[in-house]
């Protein structure tokens, strides 16, 4: 029974699409590009519009908040796909961009000591991903399948509420769960559900795209889209360095520090999550050390040109995983969609016009393949009563302690931003934790 399985697998991959290294043609490469796109967008340029609002930072400097956010996206990507200096860069087909994940430590930051600090703050923090990113072979026992599984599980499982709000309509949304916002991510979701289950060739590898393309076209006649914002919008404009300015504040940089730690193990399960889930393997050390180098050097440069701090973007590892298309030239084309968006503020807006209601039907099939990768990744081991432990107990409290409002209101306030919002956070510290009480893992010399 399993030569067929092995035979199917490898005829696959003789596709260009699912070779790292292949050229595909242009016309392969750009529906699977403009799915990266699409699926991205709306994250990207998110925590800089909430951000900006929270320093009520000017109409023109949050568009500028906006298009570095493009750039940084698009940029960080380049460097995952094709490193710098050897060392910088993972060389796997992994999307970044700005982060949710620090939201709200950054809003609070920005509302109580300015812009310039969460820049100022972002530097070191891009330092010590650095420094994470050369020690990582020595520390990487701290990071079994048992303990990557269990993040990679979060991770899916967090992502459920976004998609289920976008496709209420978005939870700002003053039509926030219409019957019209479920109407169209139905739409959208049997499509995409349709395509990926019972399509065949490109159809079934741009099903993301096909169902988002049909969702936007329902949405059009029941006035869900606006385009305001891109009639208003300019035609080029350059970032600036340095505009927002830096201010360094001991207390803001650690609190950053230690998110940031956590954000990394979260993306040590996004690495993890493709090479799995596409690749049918485990990272290699010097996949992750240049993953996260990579990841370390767009957070410290973002700092000098006012870019929110990036990471991992879980929804495009899942449409990766989902389509097992690993070509390097389908985020090449996303990440130039991307920098040309941050450079011209018209497609930019475009882009952003794209209702919740159609990104939260495409997407949460995606989310889901997610969800099982880390299933699958925890299935793998053995299921000691000790490796249960580790993953009942911190998927227990990490979700437990998320979900549960104000849970964590008697600790400082900084305490709760870090360990009350995601559950991925807790979910990874616990794991790490619950890990070295049981298996007691060792550094390498």
């Amino acid at each position: 029974m399993a030569e067929p399985k092995e035979t199917i697998l490898v005829s696959e991959k003789t596709n260009a699409l699912f070779d790292y290294d292949a050229v595909p043609s242009l016309i392969e490469v750009v529906p699977l590009g403009l799915q990266h796109v699409i699926a991205a967008v709306v994250g990207i340029v998110t925590p800089g519009l909430m951000i900006a609002q929270a320093c009520n930072l000017s109409a023109s400097d949050t568009t500028l908040i906006i298009q570095t956010s493009l750039i940084f996206a698009g940029v960080a990507t380049l460097i995952q796909l094709f490193p710098v200096f050897r060392y910088f860069g993972a060389r796997l087909p992994v999307m970044m961009g700005a982060s949710f994940a620090y939201v709200p430590v950054l809003i609070t930051m920005g509302a109580n000591y300015g812009i310039a600090t969460i820049f100022g703050s972002q530097i070191f923090g891009g330092l010590a991903v650095i420094f994470i990113g050369l020690v990582i072979k020595k520390i990487r026992v701290f990071f079994p399948p048992i303990v990557t599984g269990t993040v990679i599980l979060s991770i899916g499982m967090s992502l459920f509420p976004v998609a289920v709000g976008y496709m209420a309509g978005g939870v700002s949304s003053s039509e926030y769960g219409s019957m019209k916002n479920w109407l169209v991510a139905i739409i959208t979701f049997i499509i995409v559900f349709y395509l990926n289950s019972f399509g065949k060739g490109f159809l079934k590898l741009s099903s993301i795209l096909v169902g988002m393309v049909v969702g936007y076209l329902i949405s059009l006649p029941l006035g869900m889209v606006s385009f305001e914002s891109v009639k208003e919008a300019g035609m080029f404009q350059m970032i600036r360095p340095l505009h927002f300015g830096l201010n360094f504040n001991f207390v803001q940089i650690f609190t950053l520090i230690l998110l940031i730690f956590v954000d990394t193990v979260q993306a040590i399960g996004q690495f993890t999550a493709t090479t799995v889930g596409a690749m049918d393997r485990q990272p290699t050390d010097r996949e992750l050390s240049g993953g996260i180098l990579g990841k370390g050097l767009a957070v410290f440069l973002g700092g000098f040109f006012g870019g929110v701090p990036i990471s991992t973007f879980g929804q495009n590892v899942g449409l990766v995983i989902s389509t097992k298309a690993i070509n390097k030239y389908i985020l090449t084309f996303t990440s130039a969609i991307l920098i040309i968006a941050g450079f011209v503020p018209k497609i930019a807006s475009l882009l952003t016009s794209i209702p919740y209601a159609v990104i939260g039907g495409a997407t949460i099939s995606v989310f889901a393949t997610i969800a099982l990768t880390g299933i699958q990744t925890i299935a793998n081991e053995k299921l000691t009563s000790q490796n249960a432990t580790i993953v009942g107990l911190s998927l227990a409290l990490g979700t437990g302690v998320a979900l549960s409002a104000n849970s964590l209101q008697g600790f400082p306030e900084w305490f709760q931003t870090i360990f009350g919002e995601s559950e991925v956070i807790l979910t990874a510290i616990m794991a790490i934790l619950l890990n070295i009480i049981f298996n007691r893992p060792k550094l390498k010399k």
